[in-house]
């Protein structure tokens, strides 16, 4: 690679991070082989686990039962994909002497199937169902929704409104997605190629963060939500967490 190229190349990626790009993601397609599919939702299964992103919710988790003194609290994560998050918090109540009902949905049959899967290989119990959840009411209120890697597929009208439906059906809102910045990017080109051979996953994986919100981006579209009170911390690898709840020093 020649100097003008490589700054051309410099330049173009720095352009790219400007403002937010929704192209669209492979996997998001419902035409997408079943197979490939599959292969895409075991690379973001590594790629989760290295990105500890459930280790990042779970202390809140935690706080909120140990505040709330229930028995037992019911979680709903949204927009699940392979479940990994879910399955991952159910382990973790289990090994703490924690009752959570967790249930999971998402709006790919794939995704639920593999999710199953992986749950019963864990021996955890998550109850996974369809939904749309743009579209579709959430079927019961929950003490805890959350959410992961999934308002980088929305535009910023349906982050708001999702937020805002959410909210109405909980307690407590925990969402984590990607930072738009050049660490992230980074980090987005090499930790995928060293977790995943899926080229479904390294071309998402880029789409994603040109894709995904600043913190500022984010906190101005909670506020349109209305969540009063909402706070943001930033986590690995380049990741913000929004923590809300309906009374705030809850969480």
């Amino acid at each position: 690679m020649n100097a003008v190229s490589f700054t051309t190349g410099a330049w173009t990626m720095l352009m790219s991070l400007t403002h937010r790009q929704l192209e669209g993601e492979l996997m998001d397609d419902p035409a997408l082989d079943r197979k490939a599919h599959q292969a895409a939702l075991n690379g973001l299964r590594r790629i989760n686990a290295a990105s500890r992103t459930a280790a990042a919710l779970w202390p809140r988790i935690a706080r909120i039962a140990k505040a709330r003194r229930l028995s037992s609290l019911s979680v709903l994560d949204v927009a699940t994909g392979g479940g990994d998050v879910a399955i991952a918090l159910a382990r973790r109540a289990r090994d703490a002497g924690l009752r959570l009902r967790i249930e999971a949905c998402d709006i790919s049959p794939t995704a639920l199937h593999f999710a199953q899967h992986q749950a019963a290989h864990e021996k955890v119990e998550v109850s996974f169902f369809p939904l749309d959840v743009l579209e579709d009411p959430l079927p019961a209120r929950y003490d805890i929704v959350t959410s992961t890697l999934f308002l980088h597929h929305l535009s910023d009208a349906q982050i708001t409104a999702l937020l805002e439906k959410l909210a109405a059906q909980t307690d407590h809102l925990l969402v984590s997605d990607l930072i738009r910045n050049h660490t992230g990017y980074g980090l987005a080109y090499v930790g995928t190629r060293l977790l995943s051979a899926s080229k479904i996953v390294h071309v998402d994986a880029m789409r994603s963060v040109r894709a995904a919100l600043t913190v500022a981006e984010a906190r101005r579209l909670a506020n349109q939500a209305g969540l009063q009170g909402v706070r943001f911390e930033r986590h690995w690898p380049s990741r913000f967490m929004l923590s809300w709840s309906r009374h705030h020093d809850a969480s």
